[in-house]
């Protein structure tokens, strides 16, 4: 393991775990996402630039990966043959409710946003990145993000409003 590699998981494991959850919104993704974002840190971190926020290049690093998640997914066809509808039933119901105490209206708003608007959100609301930023974690330009922001905030109000 490349030197300081174990501090690193030691200092930043949990907060990149609470950010595969939030993009993920279920633990086997998250998982999935998690240690692919190691890995990929693992295979670069020669490259990483030192002068700056680890922090930053790690969260760019899960965001990339969680794209690359979303757009596999896009090409995959899962096609799954029950026998009967009660089998299907009894697989559905044995999957273990997401065990939350924030505020699950807003959760599945923010989780119906598309995913350009979710990840701002998620990233500025939740885990606290300013515009600069969610610019340089994104690689995008500063008023993209807060056309984002403002975008996923209509959405989000569109939603929850009664």
């Amino acid at each position: 393991m490349p030197s300081g590699l174990e501090e690193k998981i030691t200092r930043y494991g949990q907060r990149l775990y609470g950010l595969c959850i939030k993009l993920c919104g279920g633990k086997s993704d998250a998982d999935d996402l998690y240690q692919e974002t190691w890995l990929k840190v693992y295979c670069k971190l020669e490259k990483y630039d030192d002068s700056q926020p680890f922090e930053h290049w790690l969260t760019a690093i899960c965001v990339n990966c969680y794209r690359d998640s979303l757009r596999r997914r896009r090409f995959e066809r899962l096609i799954i043959d029950f026998p009967s509808n009660p089998e299907k039933d009894s697989v559905i119901n044995a999957i273990p409710a997401e065990d939350s105490t924030e505020n699950t209206e807003l959760w599945e708003a923010v989780r119906r946003l598309p995913e350009k608007y979710r990840t701002v959100i998620i990233l500025h609301y939740f885990r606290g990145y300013d515009v600069k930023e969610l610019s340089a974690i994104l690689q995008t330009p500063e008023g993209t993000v807060k056309y984002r922001l403002y975008r996923a905030r209509e959405l989000l109000k569109g939603e929850l409003s009664p």
